[in-house]
């Protein structure tokens, strides 16, 4: 959990909420800038889905493009484009501390779902890349089903060296269609913090060798 004290930070929650609840739509919700917000020693950047799902994406990339030290990465599912590919491109490199944990069992499907997509089947090999060439862990959950128990790991957090996103998009391309928020947020502390909580994750959650595809039917 992020507590920030900013009267301007809540401002623009309270806009996109108020954008959502009174057109009862997602879409067009979120399309609006909002400028940087001092908050003690931290700045802060909030991000809103749909409107800015496109920026949000590419914010993302563009830090991790940057990082001189360490990445770490922690989401259910790692599927949108440019982020994917640019932790693909780092990985391959071996140039930054890059490390990260996701749900298994849900990027299992992704990877039945990318198989019968021609234009995304690109990602198979760029996730395979991703977690051959970095130590990723991986959450057993249980699969979804109507009573089913919700076990998948669901915690949302990147760090590019000193640069936290934070929040409800979880790395993914529908993620961008739904009303979601993120937090950038620059503070050393704080991405120190979630950095070894991620480290913390992907030990608890070591996976198994690689990512299996789902069983047909």
């Amino acid at each position: 959990m992020i507590v920030a004290d900013s009267p301007d930070l809540s401002s623009a929650y309270a806009r996109d909420f108020e954008q959502l609840w009174s057109t009862e739509r997602v879409d067009g919700s979120g399309n609006f800038d909002t400028p940087e917000v001092a908050v003690g020693d931290a700045r802060m950047i909030p991000l809103f889905c749909p409107g800015r799902a496109h920026k949000l994406a590419h914010r993302i990339a563009g830090a991790l493009g940057r990082a001189q030290k360490r990445i770490r990465v922690c989401s259910p599912v790692i599927t949108a484009g440019p982020i994917l590919g640019t932790l693909a491109e780092i990985a391959a490199s071996h140039t930054v501390d890059l490390s990260g944990v996701f749900d298994e069992t849900q990027m299992e499907e992704v990877l039945g779902q990318w198989k019968a997509d021609d234009p995304a089947r690109w990602k198979i090999s760029a996730f395979e890349s991703l977690i051959s060439s970095a130590p990723f862990g991986g959450k057993r959950s249980t699969p979804w089903g109507q009573g089913t128990v919700h076990d998948f790991m669901h915690a949302k957090a990147t760090v590019a060296d000193d640069i936290v996103f934070v929040g409800s998009y979880n790395l993914s391309h529908a993620g961008q269609q739904n009303a979601e928020n993120t937090l950038e947020i620059h503070d050393a502390g704080l991405a120190d913090r979630l950095a070894a909580f991620i480290d913390g994750l992907r030990i608890r959650y070591p996976g198994e060798p690689g990512v299996r595809e789902p069983p047909p039917g």
